[in-house]
Formats: C-alpha cells, structure tokens, sequence
C-alpha cells in the first residue's frame, strides 16, 4: 500500500517487497485500490528472527514466486514500460444479486458455504419472508443506508444497507427482536472479521433496558454458548462483517496466521449491571442508564486470569496478570461480581475510575523491554520517533527505568459474571466506540 502511495500520488516510481505467504493479497489490494499495474516482488518468509545475513541473502536469491532474481524483478519493475494489458486499468462490479436463483434446501445451503457467505457453520436460509419479518423491529427503511466496513485499512469502503444487514441476521439465527442491537453493531462500521496477521477477534457489551427485553445473559455462562441472544447476536455480527465488507477469505481478505475462535460471536455478552457496584460501563461514556446501548472492542486475542483477590499479595497478582499480556494491547479487566466487590474491599476502589488509575500506575516494565517488544516497535516507537506524546517521552527513559504500559484512557472495567466464584480476566483489547441501540428500533 506504501508502494502504490509513493506510486500514484508523488510520482516515484516504487517496486514494493513482499514475503510470499501474502501474493494473494497483495494483487487482491493493487486490483481493488484501482493499481493493478503496481510492481511489486517476492522474498521468502518469514523475516522475523533472522540475522542480517540470512535477510540479505533473500534478497540476492530468486523470487519464489516467479523463480527470477529477486533484483532483476526489481530493476525490470522500476524500468520497463507498461504494455497494453498494463494500461488497460480495471473496473468492478460491487453489486451483488438480491436473489439467488430457487433451489432445493440443500444445494442452496451448498451455494452459500461456497461462496464463502457463512461461517461454515450451519445457517438459517434467508428467504423474502424471513428477512420482512426482521426488518418489523426498525423503524428504518429497507433501503437505508447503515454504514461503511472494511477488513483493513488497505482496502476501499464497501457500503450496506439496513436490508443487507437483515438478510446476515436471519442467517445467524437470530430473532427479529434482537435486529435494532445488530443494526447498531452494523453502524459502528467496525468490523468484526478484520484482516490481521494477529488473528484478531472483536468483543460487543450490551448495556441499558434492551438486555433484559430480548433475554440477554449477564450472568452465569454469560460469556458462553448458553443465551441466544448472546450467541446469535455475536454470531451476526461476524457474518455481516465478512459479508458486507467485501469478504473474508483466508490468504485474500483474512490474514490471521493462526486464526481465533473468540471470531464465532465476538464475544457477545450484557454487563451485570443490577449486580455491580459501580456505574455501567455505557454511562461512563456518556450515556443514561436509561440508554440501550451496544460498545465494541477490536483486538482481542489473549487473556490472563485468575481466582478472586488474596489479602496479602493481591497487587504483586495483579501485576503479574498485566505483564502477562502484551504492552500493545492495553488491558479490560472483565469482572464477576464478586471481583469487582473485592476490588473495592481490598483496595478502596469505589468507583471504575479509582481501579483504572491504579492499573495504570502499578502495570509498569523496564523501558528497554517494553520497546524491544516487536509490536511495539512495529507501531509505537514510529510515533514516538516522531514525537507523539506520551511515547516521545517514554523513549527517553534509561533502559532500567519503569514506565507506564498502557495509557490511561486505553484501560477499561466491564462487570460480567454470575457469582458461582470469583474468577475475573483481564482481555488484551482496543475500545472502539459506543453506539445507542434505542436510534435502530
């Protein structure tokens, strides 16, 4: 994408490098950014871990997708004229058909898992009727438009409409009560299939009346396969990202290395909010309590956990728990009831605000660790180079020195659990926004 930049809007001429695990993607990117002309080479992979010998050696070895010297593909790139085809440019279609042609059950169900429109999981067919009978519970037109989502930075926008965001809703199996929540999931533009090498998964939190109205879990298995609104809701979510976005197919439009499980429903779940003893998470952003709201967080992909807080060493646990999770990713701690009490027994933290402020305080590491993580150095120390605060500061610390993790306004308290015991996570994730799901209905 740097390559095409450089290329298109300050007139270098550019050849870009590439390891060969992402041919598929970049010639999808240079096709769809309208730059399939773009010259681009290959290198083997991985790069990550190896000495600068073996790194200068990929580049005087052969290209392993075409089989030339990686330099003269280089070289040809930067010097030979485009040809015909070359100059052809492209055009697309982004429309997609609002019916499929009729079939049996079974070779529909077929036609959708082929064209990778689901989850690969079993969906519910859907049919005019089904999808008319979603969209009763808005008040918004079929035709409306919802919103934008892309599964990357490096691909256009693709915009969907309140219809399309049904037709994914009734394939999740969801009930039509739940469609102003998933509308409002569809608003936030924030995609729940991004296209990460990370394996990156999304979490929504339903706060206000409209949990208890569609039978939404807060509390035991809250965050399990056991409420269907939590399930399908979530579920929804991922299968209107990778559908409304332009897809999410592994090589071409996903790229998460390993994959993530949390990715089958987003981890759907409603705040415990009758049972904590502090302010719903919606209200700390500006919202009534009478407000129903969903918020979204992107990012997630690793947890610590433990049981409950000691008297003793609580705060040398809870340390332990904040460095085990990387400084990229700051922490929300997810806390059953019992915790989040605990937390205020052991600790004094009457309010959210009171235990995020110790959190940042007390989840410090030696300066030369936290910049020699590579994704801190991938996306954090650029910033700081170019002297963005707080990180410009921090990379003036000696190596020994402790320095904050995370900054403040990143961490975040979500109360979720049924008190069966005391066991709370802390999830390595990225607040998005908050969105009110009461303009849906």
């Amino acid at each position: 994408m740097h390559g095409m930049t450089l290329d298109s809007t300050y007139g270098v001429p550019t050849v870009s490098l590439h390891t060969k695990v992402f041919e598929r993607a970049v010639r999808s990117v240079a096709r769809v950014s309208g730059m399939p002309r773009a010259r681009y080479a290959f290198v083997p992979m991985p790069v990550m871990g190896k000495s600068p010998e073996e790194l200068r050696a990929y580049v005087d070895g052969n290209d392993p997708i075409t089989g030339r010297p990686v330099m003269q593909e280089v070289i040809e790139g930067l010097t030979r004229p485009l040809d015909d085809e070359e100059l052809k440019g492209v055009t697309f279609e982004r429309s997609t058909p609002r019916l499929v042609e009729p079939d049996t059950e079974e070779n529909l169900h077929q036609l959708f898992l082929e064209n990778n429109w689901t989850d690969k999981l079993p969906i519910i067919l859907p049919t005019e009727e089904r999808v008319a009978e979603m969209l009763a519970h808005t008040s918004r037109k079929p035709d409306e438009v919802v919103g934008h989502m892309r599964p990357t930075l490096f691909r256009e926008y693709w915009e969907y409409t309140v219809e399309k965001v049904a037709v994914n809703a009734v394939m999740a199996g969801a009930r039509p009560e739940y469609f102003p929540v998933i509308l409002a999931l569809a608003a936030t533009g924030t995609s729940a299939r991004g296209s990460t090498t990370s394996s990156m998964a999304a979490m929504a939190v339903v706060n206000g009346p409209i949990r208890h109205e569609i039978g939404m879990n807060a509390g035991i298995g809250a965050m399990a396969p056991y409420n269907h609104a939590n399930a399908t809701i979530g579920r929804a979510y991922g299968l209107l990202s990778q559908n409304l976005q332009g897809g999410s197919v592994p090589g071409l439009t996903y790229l998460g290395s390993q994959g993530n499980n949390y990715m089958y429903n987003s981890i759907t779940f409603a705040e415990n909010e009758e049972r904590s003893p502090w302010e719903p998470f919606h209200v700390q952003h500006g919202f009534k309590p009478t407000d129903s709201t969903v918020s979204v967080f992107t990012g997630c992909r690793h947890t610590s956990f433990t049981l409950g807080l000691r008297e003793t060493y609580w705060r040398e646990h809870v340390r332990n728990m904040l460095r085990g999770i990387d400084p990229h990713n700051p922490p929300t701690l997810l806390l059953d009831p019992i915790t989040a009490r605990q937390f205020i027994d052991r600790g004094g933290f009457d309010t959210k605000e009171k235990l995020i402020h110790w959190i940042y305080e007390n989840a410090r590491m030696p300066a030369g660790e936290y910049w020699d993580y590579q994704l801190i150095q991938n996306y954090i120390y650029p910033r700081a180079t170019f002297g963005e605060e707080p990180w410009a500061t921090l990379l003036k610390a000696a190596p020994d020195e402790l320095i904050p993790m995370f900054r403040e306004g990143d961490i975040h308290v979500v109360v979720v659990g049924g008190e069966t015991n005391g066991y709370w996570r802390i999830m390595g994730c990225n607040y998005a926004k908050t969105v009110s799901v009461d303009e849906w209905r």
